[in-house]
């Protein structure tokens, strides 16, 4: 099955200015905004963030970046952040789960589909059950 060649929304370590940004997105996108993912909450990983999906929180909400690729770019883009984030379709040892979802622009009222890694269910219980939110959704203000 070929996936929707929709926007990415990244929360952690390619957000503008951390390592992985530079490395894999610099040169290769249309656009990079201000975004937020409703309906998720933020935990601290091993060096990096995974956004758990809450349905139901009110205050759920994880702060990140659209990120528009450019066309050329698009399906290579696409396979390398699927191998950053070691991520299979149907792999049942996947760490996050590349789902799709709505953000919301900054100016609140522009919904966007995106693609948005999650944690994959087992990581995701083990967090809700043993890890601790990071308060306000940003990953990079905690650094």
């Amino acid at each position: 099955m070929i996936a929707p060649e929709l926007p990415f929304f990244v929360y952690g370590t390619l957000r503008p200015g951390q390592v992985n940004h530079d490395l894999l997105l610099r040169g290769r996108t249309l656009r990079e905004e201000p975004a937020r993912l409703a309906g998720a909450l933020l935990y601290d990983g091993p060096g990096y963030p995974y956004a758990v999906e809450a349905p139901g929180e009110a205050d759920a909400m994880v702060s990140g970046d659209l990120v528009t690729a450019r066309p050329e770019e698009y399906a290579r883009l696409l396979a390398d952040l699927d191998r950053l984030e070691e991520y299979a379709p149907g792999d049942p040892r996947n760490l996050y789960e590349r789902v799709a979802r709505e953000v919301l622009r900054v100016d609140g009222a522009t919904p966007v589909r995106a693609w948005v890694y999650v944690a994959a269910p087992a990581v995701a219980a083990g967090l809700r059950a043993r890890g601790k939110p990071i308060e306000g959704g940003a990953w990079p203000a905690r650094r």
